[in-house]
């Protein structure tokens, strides 16, 4: 019987486009079969099918009705009606997945599950109930203290809520050890048996898609010994509890479709002969011509394509640093060498959900701290510093944006995605930037300035990790003497699509010019680490937008992620709008990482970005002998060691020291009663502002001289 079915269109190369066919999943053979029509089906005329054993569901963040099954080395691509209808077949799909993925296939095989897996499930589940306990237990405390009647009556709606969740997680954790109980009679060598026919009962407790957000940020320390600090998003959720549990009752059903009796299942996933190449063949067939540059595929090796960086320029007097100063350009390879951690990954997260405490292997790390990724947004300083120089609004926009274009590419160094390290609460990361050519013997040093080495002429940049739930970096740069500033803060919220991980930038930055006291809002496109499962490489995606409330003038670009029929990667599409002019007085066309080109209203047409050929600035960081002990480089010298040195365990193990001196700070901190101060940046409604800002310190110094005047 079936389990769902209904019409979806399909991707064929064939025809180049989508075609509509009847679908019909089969939960009980693990099929998904596909018909020309729904009569077709009834006549059991199957024109292919997927082996969903094994398989992986992804879907795009940037379309709500497309999704695809990888198997059997190929890539399947669908699309439903809307995004409901696609959310419906994603969750039938996925339970079959996680049903014929877990359950053996063949009479008197074993399943790979053990007891101890049992039992290690059952006891994180517990330690996330006692989290959840304590959140409301947090929220009660806040409820009693709150003056506002009507808000106290809203809050305690939340808290009946929660309650009653917890007594279903409570329910399900005790039916779960019913089940373990129940199991232990003919378990052999701590071993499920084996199962005689290929269906059983197959039991979900909770739903796959509950989620709960940490209520207080405080409140996760005391349970962090269970938790891995460097995950993909550092918010709190409740884990997905749909764990599968067999029960004694099989089923004597067959492994086909009821009109598809007298077909055995397939050995693979197909097509008709009419429909070949149902997969993306752009993904899986090796062309006879050679890679263009930025177009690696999956098993591509980095080390043989052509991917010519900008130069980089130095000064006489830059301090050179062996552990930060080398490109890690590298070849991550396919991740097949490391099947068995993907495959832990991928059995940690459902298609759609936040990505909470998702432990990393230390192997796919960058050796930098996402501090130092953000001071790389300043890789073209001069095209920076060059906005308050021209003397229209006009113009200093069209500069703004130019500037804002070249910072991406300098952020992703290789063409394989690596993650930064996550940083410590209370790291920060300190560092400058001289003009090639400029003569700084003398310009004097900034008093009171962001880094204290740094002279009037220099560009300085500082940047503090001031919060760890949720993980905001908030960071700031200026010039002294061309009175521009950058106050800015990121945190990311990440998902799992599948084949893909998205990663949401919140937040923004703002660009202030003194003299013409214009401020600039930025926003931050989102990324995305592609093809996970081979070799990842990271895209952006989103509209961001560039406002000045002052001048009216305004810009939005659009990162576009490639499509899978067709498309180019990492193209973006933007313009610049004057505000009392209908038509874009700037169109943007090009590559974010490679050429952008700009058309003008009056008609002119030029190249307006080259990352290609931009040279890179250096940045200037102090020995690390000379860093204070929370400073970035110093911080975590030894996990980039042992990684340049390949020495993977020993990476995992100091960097393991950091997180836990990390969660032991905080339990101090918790049990003393004492809140985390930070360093050099505060909190301003829902943004993060730089203490000492040179706004700031010039009224500052202004008044002291009104005051010493009078």
């Amino acid at each position: 019987m079936a389990t769902m079915e209904g019409p979806l269109s399909k991707w064929t190369n064939v025809m180049k486009g989508w075609q509509y066919r009847w679908f019909v999943l089969d939960d009980n053979s693990g099929l998904l079969s596909y018909y020309t029509s729904k009569e077709k089906m009834m006549r059991g005329t199957r024109r292919g099918c997927v082996i969903l054993k094994g398989a992986v569901i992804g879907i795009d963040d940037e379309d709500d009705s497309t999704f695809t099954i990888t198997v059997d080395q190929k890539t399947f691509h669908f699309q439903a009606r809307d995004a409901d209808e696609r959310e419906r077949w994603i969750e039938a799909l996925e339970n079959t997945v996680l049903r014929h993925s877990h359950i053996s296939q063949r009479p008197g095989a074993q399943a790979s599950y053990k007891m101890e897996d049992f039992d290690h499930k059952l006891m994180e589940t517990d330690t996330y109930l006692q989290l959840l306990i304590d959140q409301v237990e947090t929220l009660e405390t806040k409820i009693a203290a709150c003056p506002d009647e009507l808000a106290k009556e809203k809050y305690n709606v939340v808290k009946v809520k929660a309650d009653d969740m917890i007594e279903a997680i409570k329910h399900t954790i005790m039916m779960l050890q019913i089940s373990k109980e129940s199991l232990k009679e003919p378990v052999l060598n701590a071993t499920y048996p084996p199962l005689i026919t290929e269906s059983a009962n197959f039991t979900h407790f909770g739903s796959p898609k509950t989620a709960v957000t940490s209520l207080s940020a405080e409140n996760i320390d005391q349970a962090q010994d269970v938790l891995a600090d460097d995950s993909l998003s550092a918010s709190v959720s409740l884990p997905n509890l749909a764990t599968p549990v067999i029960t004694e009752s099989l089923q004597d059903s067959e492994a086909c479709l009821p009109h598809e009796i007298v077909e055995s299942p397939p050995a693979t996933s197909y097509s008709s002969s009419e429909d070949d190449e149902f997969y993306d063949a752009e993904d899986q067939k090796t062309s006879s011509k050679s890679t263009p540059e930025h177009e690696l595929r999956s098993g591509d090796n980095v080390s043989e394509i052509d991917t010519t960086s900008p130069p980089v320029i130095t000064s006489q007097d830059d301090v050179y640093d062996e552990l930060y100063d080398e490109v890690d350009k590298e070849d991550l390879g396919s991740l097949e060498q490391h099947g068995s951690i993907v495959a832990h990954l991928l059995s940690q997260v459902r298609i759609g959900m936040d990505l909470t405490k998702v432990v990393l292997p230390t192997f796919i790390l960058e050796r930098r701290s996402l501090l130092e990724m953000f001071a790389d947004f300043f890789a073209h300083p001069d095209l920076f510093l060059k906005v308050v120089e021209f003397d229209s609004p006009r113009e200093r926009m069209i500069q703004m944006v130019r500037w804002y274009l070249s910072a991406f590419h300098a952020g992703r160094p290789s063409e394989v995605a690596k993650k930064p390290y996550n940083p410590i609460l209370g790291e920060t990361f300190l560092c400058e930037w001289r003009m090639p050519d400029e003569d700084y013997s003398k310009s004097g040093k900034v008093e009171n300035g962001p880094v204290s080495w740094a002279t009037k002429d220099n560009l300085s940049f500082i940047a503090e990790q001031v919060s760890h739930h949720p993980p905001i970096s908030a960071f700031y740069a200026e010039h002294f003497n061309k009175r521009i500033t950058l106050d800015g803060y990121i945190w990311t919220k990440s998902k799992f699509l599948g084949l893909s991980i998205g990663v949401h930038m919140i937040g923004q930055a703002v660009v202030s010019l003194l003299d013409f006291d214009e401020h600039y809002t930025i926003t931050f496109p989102n990324g995305y680490g592609r093809s996970i499962l081979t070799v990842p490489w990271v895209e952006l995606g989103g509209k961001v937008h560039i406002t000045c409330a002052k001048t009216g003038y305004n810009a939005t670009i659009d990162f576009l992620t490639k499509p899978f029929y067709g498309g180019k990667k990492h193209q973006i599409s933007g313009q610049i709008n004057d505000p009392n002019e209908k038509k874009p007085i700037v169109t943007i066309q090009g590559e974010w990482n490679g050429v952008m080109y700009a058309k003008f209203d009056t008609g002119h047409s030029e190249t307006f970005v080259d990352t290609k050929n931009l040279p890179i600035i250096k940045k200037r960081v102090q020995p690390r002998e000379q860093q204070d002990e929370f400073e970035s480089r110093r911080l975590w010298q030894d996990v980039t060691h042992h990684l340049k040195m390949k020495n993977v365990v020993e990476a995992t193990e100091s960097k393991h020291k950091l997180e836990q001196r990390q969660r032991e700070e905080a339990k101090e901190r918790k049990e003393a009663g004492v809140k985390w101060e930070t360093k050099h940046f505060h909190e301003v409604g829902e943004h993060w502002v730089y203490d000492r800002s040179l706004l700031q310190r010039m009224n500052l110094s202004a008044n002291s001289s009104s005051q010493a005047q009078s």
